[in-house]
């Protein structure tokens, strides 16, 4: 082929995929985003139901009340449902496309059918997923004695009645996966991105010139070897191994300092060096917020572990017996509105930088097996949907553990009802004013259609708790692993052994 035409056609197919693939990624990660932003209307509905006195102020009517709870489950049905369709259809669609355009497939129309071929897989994982939710029965089945069409008509209505649990065990089943990631890599970022901040880079200067010593000691590892075989003979098969592994890491070596001498030149290296203090500031905001997770979710599994119902119940607490710094924070941030939804916010998109930290560092993995890098400019348009997916069902998990972390923020909200006193004939004049627990009256407190939601299985909840404390057990040893190790590269990750996706030329600043 003419000079430079590989390089062009290689430069059109990435550019082409990248449009394609971030189009996909910035849409659902959008959906999942703003379906989170709806847990806290959720919360502020049912709070604003309620005066502080525990009165009600326009949804005294149970009627009026059942309409703004079904407007909101609407909302969850409608952004659950693009995700599923994101999850299960379009994101497996797009990867398997750009795989079959990986052969120098030329046939749009084969790539399609491909792609739609190995598609069909999820789109059955998640029907069967769907008939799962639906048809367990939640009510007693009808007896024996009934006829067939009594039967049938049983499971027609179950299926009726419990559309929402089908979505529901669909998303919860997302959601563990979503917990699979958050053990995996949120933890892991939660330590590694505030120490990284506060302990810098190493110098690029001293790195240059360590890459320099180390090149010139294999190239005269290499001149010896060679000299073996100056008279005629050939060297043995441990040599030829030994120069062949010399030979690439001298190439290594080479492209590390192209690297760095490119990082050098660059005037954002410059500016990253003024703004030292302010990430040292920053790394050091991180650690205290991660802290404050940590201690919240250790509340409030203990108070689990404590007070609930135990195991088969799925650990579910109606209410907080210890005290929760956030749990607290909320509530009192919640009557100001949009305190509240800013704080829920920032907790969302504190998880979604510290879980891409982490995956920046680890890389994606298939249990031992690492799939994809994720390196600025030149990630694969496959391992962008794979970081999409990943970040989607991250932050779907996120609502779990908000709850988690404020239990009672997420169930009631501010809520608080009026208990009376049965040993005074004026009972208005001796009422005492309560927050919203499990013993409130079943018609003076409104739980939130999102507690509802995520916790419609006893042991996906069941689950959930044991995943916090691995959350927890994750966090602590990234943060001891992080504390122990230096500083990283200034090119951390760009250069590697096994670099194989991409070529140096495609790598610009």
């Amino acid at each position: 082929s003419p000079p430079g035409s590989e390089f062009e056609l290689s430069g059109w197919y990435h550019q082409d995929s990248e449009v394609i693939s971030t189009i996909t990624a910035i849409c659902a990660l959008a959906v999942a985003l703003i379906t989170s932003a709806l847990l806290p209307v959720d919360i502020f509905l049912v709070s604003f139901m309620k005066y502080p006195n525990g009165t009600y102020k326009w949804a005294a009517n149970n009627e009026t009340r059942g309409q703004i709870e079904d407007t909101v489950l609407y909302g969850y049905y409608t952004l659950y449902s693009i995700i599923l369709f994101c999850v299960f259809f379009w994101i497996p669609f797009v990867y398997f496309y750009y795989e079959e355009k990986d052969d120098d497939n030329a046939n749009k129309c084969l790539q399609v059918k491909n792609a739609l071929k190995y598609t069909i897989g999820f789109i059955i994982v998640c029907a069967a997923l769907l008939l799962i939710g639906a048809f367990v029965p939640l009510s007693p089945p009808p007896s024996q004695n009934a006829t067939q069409w009594e039967k049938v008509q049983f499971l027609v209505e179950e299926f009726g009645n419990h559309s929402l649990a089908a979505l529901s065990f669909s998303i919860s089943s997302l959601t563990l996966i979503g917990m699979l990631a958050v053990i995996t890599y949120t933890a892991y970022g939660m330590s590694v991105l505030p120490l990284n901040l506060i302990k810098g880079t190493r110098s690029i200067a001293y790195e240059r010139l360590e890459n320099t010593e180390d090149i010139e000691e294999v190239e005269h590892q290499i001149e010896k070897l060679k000299s073996k075989c100056e008279d005629g003979r050939p060297l043995s098969m441990r040599d030829r191994r030994n120069l062949q592994e010399l030979e690439a890491k001298l190439q290594v070596l080479h492209r590390r300092g192209r690297h760095l001498e490119i990082v050098e030149r660059n005037c954002c290296t410059k500016v990253g060096s003024a703004l030292r203090p302010l990430k040292i500031l920053l790394g050091v905001f991180f650690v205290l917020v991660a802290l404050l997770f940590i201690v919240a979710l250790f509340i409030s599994n203990l108070d689990k572990a404590l007070h609930s119902a135990g195991i088969s119940s799925g650990f579910i607490i109606f209410g907080t017996n210890l005290t929760n710094p956030l749990n607290e924070l909320l509530l009192a941030l919640q009557p100001v509105f949009p305190l509240d939804y800013v704080l829920i916010t920032v907790i969302t998109v504190y998880f979604v930088f510290t879980s891409m930290a982490g995956i920046r560092n680890m890389g994606i993995w298939f249990f031992w097996m690492r799939l994809y890098k994720i390196r600025p400019r030149r990630t694969r348009p496959q391992a962008l949907l794979f970081l999409c997916m990943i970040l989607l069902l991250i932050v779907l998990h996120t609502s779990y553990m908000i709850y988690s972390l404020a239990p009672q923020y997420v169930m009631y909200g501010s809520q608080k009802y009026l208990l009376q006193s049965p040993d005074s004939p004026h009972s208005n004049q001796t009422a005492v004013t309560r927050i919203c627990d499990a013993d409130a009256p079943e018609d003076q407190c409104t739980v939130t259609r999102s507690y509802l939601f995520l916790h419609k299985f006893w042991f996906f909840s069941t689950i959930y708790y044991f995943g916090n404390w691995a959350f927890i057990v994750v966090f602590l040893i990234g943060l001891i692993i992080s504390c122990c190790k230096g500083k990283k590269s200034v090119i951390e990750g760009e250069v590697e052994v096994d670099d194989s996706d991409m070529s140096d030329d495609e790598y610009v600043h």
